[in-house]
């Protein structure tokens, strides 16, 4: 399944495409940018606050970091939670205004708290709540594709 958007940022367009997908195999060799995680612990979803607004755990894959350690490594710093478990629910193609392509991945986690978050070393989040997943609308709406994204991790949360 493909889902179409874009978004604006500084006033520019990134153009968006999602794809639903079990597996990342098949984007080898390619530009992969960040590894996000619907993450939940227990029955509620994990977000967390940005420097604008709320959002899902997760970031920049670093130069030597597997997507898996990538998102553990985020989990951690942002919410000082482990990642128990993550399972591939899709990534989205951004083209830049530039024309370049980066690809963004978006996984089903299962996390528990190691300690309770005082802060992100990196000075990004601010603050972490536990909300009914039911909910994340409250905090963000991505459109389309947001609401794919949410329903993936939903369905495997069930």
């Amino acid at each position: 399944m493909a889902i179409t958007g874009s978004i604006f940022w500084k006033d520019l367009e990134y153009k968006l495409v999602w794809h639903d997908s079990d597996s990342f195999e098949e984007l080898k060799g390619k530009k992969l940018q960040q590894s996000y995680g619907v993450c939940f612990y227990r029955d509620k979803l994990v977000i967390v606050h940005g420097q604008i607004e709320w959002g899902l755990v997760g970031g920049h894959i670093e130069k030597g970091e597997t997507i898996e350690t990538a998102l553990e490594r985020e989990a951690v710093e942002e919410s000082n939670m482990k990642v128990l478990k993550q399972i591939p629910t899709g990534y989205q193609v951004v083209t830049n205004p530039d024309g370049s392509i980066d690809y963004q991945l978006r996984s089903f986690c299962l996390v528990e708290p190691i300690g309770p978050f005082i802060k992100d070393p990196d000075g990004s989040v601010s603050e972490i709540k536990l909300i009914d997943p039911e909910d994340y609308k409250k905090y963000f709406n991505w459109g389309k594709i947001g609401d794919r994204i949410m329903e993936r991790a939903i369905e495997l949360l069930v």
